[in-house]
């Protein structure tokens, strides 16, 4: 269904049920899976895919150029994945040629009004960004991660499964899976137990992650000599190896700390 206000361009290319509504604008290089929705006054540009069952909602921008004085007009683009809600004057840009050319949202994502996902940032799968979030460019985070409203996140950082992010944070730093971070600037404040509890995790292996997280952050010795001692000691544990690769295979920003240096529960 295409609301006789709409303007959808020769090439686009529309799943089963789609519905397109009032002044929505569809570019001609755009997918829209099945039963995507526009509710009305969303523009969908460039090389944007959007997957089954998505909602987007007034006054959206999304594919549009990227905000980079280093974009030149390079055939990049953005997919979004499935049943995701795009909430109003939500903005998406695609790729660039100095970030792999692509931006990518997950399923089942929930992104609130007035957020932004920059050029080149990968969401995971059940991110809930609430309102006015900025991720900025080349920003990677994992599934399950819940931002706050009107936190930003800096260029380049990474955020782990499972993380929680507080409202209002200013995040230049990566965050750990299952970490938690809070403030202008964040710092980690632990792990995020009520999610894991939430998700399910079994009581026994939140025990063992915090253990890991108390070594990992304790005052003795470097951060390195401690990461190496708990993938030894909990090298049988899924939860803690993911914090060990998370922290092993950082390079473009620091790692979140504790305000004091170590872990402080």
């Amino acid at each position: 269904m295409i609301h006789p206000t709409a303007i959808v361009a020769d090439g686009a290319r529309l799943g089963a049920d789609v519905r397109i509504g009032p002044y929505s604008i569809v570019g001609s290089n755009v997918t829209l899976g099945d039963k995507v929705e526009l509710v009305s006054h969303a523009v969908v540009e460039g090389n944007t895919t959007i997957g089954p069952g998505t909602r987007i909602f007034p006054f959206a921008s999304i594919g549009h150029e990227p905000q980079d004085l280093k974009f030149h007009g390079e055939n990049s683009r953005l997919e979004i994945g499935a049943n995701c809600t795009i909430r109003e004057s939500v903005t998406i840009n695609p790729g660039t040629e100095n970030g792999g050319m692509v931006t990518r949202i997950g399923n089942n994502c929930l992104i609130m009004a007035n957020a932004h996902v920059a050029h080149d940032a990968i969401l995971g799968n059940n991110v809930i960004m609430a309102n006015y979030v900025g991720v900025a460019g080349h920003v990677q985070v994992g599934d399950n991660v819940i931002f706050g409203g009107t936190c930003v996140i800096h260029q380049f950082t990474r955020i782990g499964a499972h993380a929680f992010i507080g409202a209002q944070s200013m995040v230049d730093g990566d965050v750990i899976p299952y970490g938690m971070a809070v403030g202008n600037r964040a710092t980690l404040t632990g792990l995020n137990l009520i999610g894991l509890k939430r998700r399910g995790f079994e009581r026994e292996a939140i025990h063992r992650l915090r253990a890991a997280y108390r070594q990992i952050f304790a005052s003795e010795g470097t951060l390195r000599e401690r990461v190496e001692d708990a993938a030894e000691i909990f090298s049988q544990d899924a939860l803690v190896q993911d914090v060990v690769r998370f922290i092993a295979d950082a390079q473009d920003r620091p790692i979140l700390l504790p305000r004091n240096g170590h872990e402080t529960e």
